[in-house]
């Protein structure tokens, strides 16, 4: 994708290039299609057994970006996405395997974690609101950290933090 991700695909003669990686590492996102140009890098960049972690205060946007890249990775940019906030967990397949969608806000401890299932969903794409929830031990084969945050609000503007982690 142009600026931004580059193939965990084959190349000729076979070869692995580079694992994907997002650039500009941090950027402001002045409007929605700010946020969708974002949340399209992310979907590039998401593959099985890896996480999105959408982190910053209430408000700042998680659950739009978290939209936008589902519709993105589904093929349907009409999709009904709702907010997992009372169900913690949405699923959605998608081309590149299963995505599931959590909000972790209401969450309170490791074992409600296990309940949920989240070893098992890993193995699978996942999307994850509020991820500090989840506490020091919990670490992803791979994820992409995205730290959004406030820089004004009229006009209102957010910055987006972008790091890749590896266990």
């Amino acid at each position: 994708v142009e600026g931004g991700c580059w193939g965990d695909v084959a190349a000729a003669g076979g070869e692995r290039q580079n694992p994907p990686r997002m650039s500009p590492p941090s950027r402001l996102l002045p409007d929605l299609a700010a946020t969708e140009a974002l949340a399209a890098e992310c979907a590039a960049w998401l593959a099985p057994a890896s996480a999105l972690l959408l982190e910053g205060p209430y408000g700042v946007g998680k659950t739009t970006l978290a939209r936008a890249l589902i519709r993105q990775l589904t093929g349907d940019p009409g999709l009904d996405v709702p907010s997992p906030s009372y169900t913690l967990v949405q699923s959605y397949e998608t081309p590149k395997g299963p995505l599931h969608h959590l909000d972790l806000w209401r969450v309170g401890s490791a074992e409600e974690m296990l309940e949920l299932g989240l070893e098992e969903l890993a193995e699978d794409m996942l999307v994850i609101e509020w991820p500090e929830r989840l506490g020091p031990s919990w670490r992803f084969a791979r994820a992409l950290r995205v730290a959004l945050s406030f820089v004004s609000s009229a006009p209102p503007l957010r910055r987006a933090e972008i790091a890749e982690e590896r266990a």
